[in-house]
């Protein structure tokens, strides 16, 4: 019989959408040992929905970029800031981590704060400091929160299957009340888009962007014929694609708001006012999915079967794919160049995401 765990870290660095695919992990830990804390590592631009969820004792932020801008001002600043970052975990004796980074490094990390049992996933074989596994080559058969779930058998835990959360804090819900009431929109009709790329794939984000000049012509269809109003979601690096939507709407822009210069927490309680949400494989898609939105989700060179929605739901979901031989070509965390012009998005039409939009909205009615 596995004794009782006080405390628990999960470790993940990554985007919005890792973090979110840990929340079942989370929700498994905290039902079977009730009273344990729960720890987490992020960086920093994740570090919002993890401060909002209730399950979570206390966050830590690592952001690398941090440190190395440090380190080239000063070592000595450095290795301060990193030892204490070190001994924020070290002092809080924490039992057991689950890592879900695929980094030595923050294997290390654990090692170092004393975290006895430390399970995790072991790619190239960088688990050197894990003591117990699970060796992978990629996600690829299952979807990414299969596999974090996984590591529970690890503990002697039995899994079970939930949803991901997400949660916004009270501010936010006020500002978003105050806006809905400002503009107008109570009562409105809304859909959520998600037009852009996110950061996971940096510079190469461009490869999961359906074209532009189409979620025009889908926005324009969607007020046109439901009296939609939109509330366009992208990051602060993705403004220029975002005002280019809107100088190509017409009058169509009238019924558009867009959102990239709020907090992550205010597009949260934003999304929430949302009846459906039409996104590319980005962060949006997630928080939508998180908050049990109807979502139409477009994926093009990456598997939907691991990055999709979780888990899936026929009556709130719909994927939009092309089932091409290349596809998905994104792999083992590797993108190959695409020799056919991104063809899997291209070949996706606005009459088939519109159709899509509408297969959900039935089901409702």
């Amino acid at each position: 019989m596995e004794r009782v765990r006080k405390s628990f870290l999960i470790i993940n660095p990554f985007g919005i959408g890792d973090v979110l695919f840990s929340t079942p992990l989370i929700r498994n830990i905290k039902e079977r040992f009730p009273s344990a804390k729960i720890f987490y590592l992020c960086n920093k631009r994740t570090l919002p929905i993890l401060e909002t969820n209730p399950l979570i004792y206390k966050a830590f932020v690592y952001e690398r970029d941090d440190f190395d801008r440090l380190k080239k001002t000063s070592k000595i600043l450095w290795i301060k800031k990193f030892l204490d970052f070190l001994s924020q975990m070290k002092k809080e004796k924490i039992d057991v981590a689950f890592d879900l980074s695929l980094n030595s490094q923050f294997g290390f990390f654990s090692w170092y704060a004393g975290i006895k049992k430390r399970i995790g996933l072991d790619y190239k074989k960088r688990g050197r400091f894990l003591t117990h596994k699970i060796r992978i080559d990629g996600y690829s058969d299952k979807h990414v929160v299969e596999y974090y779930l996984d590591l529970l058998s690890l503990l002697g835990v039995d899994k079970k299957e939930h949803g991901l959360e997400i949660y916004s804090d009270e501010k936010s819900r006020e500002w978003s009340e105050e806006f809905m009431s400002r503009e107008s929109l109570n009562g409105k009709f809304i859909i959520g888009i998600a037009p852009c790329g996110g950061q996971a794939f940096g510079k190469d984000a461009y490869v999961k962007r359906w074209p532009q000049n189409k979620f025009v012509v889908l926005i324009q269809k969607l007020i046109r014929e439901f009296s939609a109003t939109i509330f366009i979601f992208a990051g602060t690096n993705e403004k220029e694609e975002t005002a280019s939507i809107l100088n190509s709407l017409g009058k169509a822009a009238l019924s558009c708001y867009e959102f990239t210069n709020v907090s992550l927490n205010k597009i949260v309680a934003l999304a929430d006012k949302c009846s459906l949400i039409v996104a590319n494989d980005t962060g949006p898609l997630r928080i939508g999915d998180a908050l049990g939105k109807k979502i139409v989700a477009i994926f093009g060179p990456t598997d939907d079967k691991v990055y999709g929605p979780y888990p899936y739901d026929e009556i709130r979901t719909i994927t939009v794919k092309k089932d091409l031989p290349c596809r998905p070509c994104y792999k083992k965390f590797k993108l190959p160049p695409c020799p056919y012009d991104k063809k899997c998005l291209k070949d996706i039409s606005v009459d088939e995401v519109f159709d899509a939009v509408k297969r959900l909205l039935a089901l409702s009615s």
